[in-house]
Parts: structure tokens; C-alpha cells; sequence
């Protein structure tokens, strides 16, 4: 793995030559040896159709190239930030949580309605993240930034997780999800519990829960 964790708000990448990482601008706090920052004209991986689409999809978070030979350490906003090990298969962020990934990794976007139909474009207008998300796919370590800390939580067929839209950070494995509603006559009259959206989340997987509802 790239990343090693320093504290719950830092990492130390490891950059060696002939590989790449991609940071989000702004976010190296310190580095030592031969090492080169690079405005990532494209945005990340994927070529320039996939630029393209992250733009019209509003998933275009700056980002930078990192290359050479030597460590950086990364943070953003004093925010949190979890290190998760893709071994082969997807993971589902906003563009915005990205502090860093390895270069190894497929990056692109999906529309949300794809998964959850209707109600996955409702999530999105609900949630503030827009119908479109980024993933990640392959082989390699992604660092992502959530408020005030991060519970991994695993999904099982037999139990699928209910998560508050806003505490949702990420998730990856053979996961739907879709968001449920319990708007009733208490929510109508202002009497609710406060939790009338639930995002489910199905299959087999995990997925990343942020111990705050902000937004970062």
C-alpha cells in the first residue's frame, strides 16, 4: 500500500519512480526527496473522454500529479481521513471526499439513477452530491476525507445497512443501494423523528459512515 496513516488527519504516501499518485490540489503538508507536483490537466485517470464526463457530471474536483521519489504527507481542512484497500473492485465516492489514490486505479463517474432508478436521482438531490458519483476500480489504496471520523460498516445479504444520506462517505463490493422514505403524518406535522430519508444499501460490501451529517 502507498498510504500509511499518521494520525487520524494525516497520511505518508510513498512515491516511487515509475508510478504516479493523485492528490487532490492544495493538500501536500510536507515532503522529502525528488519529488515533482503537477496540476493533472485530464483530472485524474481515465483520458480525456473521461475528463470530459466528470465535468459535464460536476465530479471534476482539482487534482494534482504526484511523481518521483521520496514520502509526502497529505491532509485538507484539519478533516478526517480513512485509507481503504481496493482489491479488484469498485468504490463508490463524491468527487470531493478524494484526498489521494493511486495512480493503478480507473477512475470515472456513474449516474446515479442507475442504481435505485428514481428514487437514486432523489437521493441525489436530497443528499446535496448532485446525480452523479465518482469510482474507483482496480487494484490500489484510496485516502478520502470525512468530518469527525469514519465507522466501516459491512453489508451482508442477509442485512442490509441503513445510513443518514449526509453521514454516507463511500462504498465498495457488489452493493445496490437506494433511498427509502418513512414521510408520514408525524413528518407532515412537524412531528417526525427527524429521519425520514434512509439510504439502503444491499448485497455484499461495506460501506463508510462519517460520525457527523455535515457535508464537507
Amino acid at each position: 500500500m502507498a498510504f500509511r496513516e499518521v494520525n487520524s488527519k494525516m497520511i505518508e504516501a510513498t512515491v516511487v519512480p515509475g508510478t504516479r499518485l493523485f492528490s487532490q490540489r492544495g493538500a501536500m503538508l510536507a515532503y522529502r526527496g525528488d519529488v515533482s507536483f503537477t496540476p493533472s490537466i485530464q483530472g485524474g485517470q481515465g483520458g480525456v473522454m473521461s475528463m470530459i464526463g466528470r465535468r459535464v457530471a460536476n465530479e471534476a474536483t482539482p487534482l494534482m500529479t504526484v511523481e518521483g521519489s521520496g514520502t509526502v504527507l497529505f491532509g485538507h481542512g484539519g478533516h478526517h481521513v480513512q485509507v481503504i484497500e481496493l482489491a479488484g473492485d469498485t468504490l463508490y465516492v463524491e468527487a470531493d471526499r478524494l484526498l489521494a489514490f493511486e495512480g493503478t486505479l480507473q477512475q470515472g463517474t456513474m449516474f446515479m439513477g442507475s442504481q435505485g432508478g428514481v428514487m437514486g436521482l432523489v437521493r441525489g438531490q436530497v443528499t446535496g452530491q448532485g446525480l452523479f458519483t465518482t469510482t474507483l476500480a482496480g487494484h490500489g489504496a484510496v485516502a478520502v476525507m470525512a468530518h469527525g471520523g469514519v465507522f466501516e460498516v459491512p453489508i451482508t445479504p442477509q442485512r442490509p445497512v441503513h445510513v443518514d444520506p449526509q453521514a454516507y462517505v463511500a462504498h465498495h463490493g457488489e452493493v445496490r443501494n437506494k433511498l427509502t422514505t418513512a414521510i408520514g403524518w408525524r413528518e407532515m406535522v412537524g412531528r417526525g423523528s427527524g429521519e425520514a430519508f434512509q439510504l439502503e444499501l444491499s448485497g455484499s460490501g461495506v460501506v463508510y459512515v462519517q460520525a457527523s451529517e455535515e457535508k464537507l
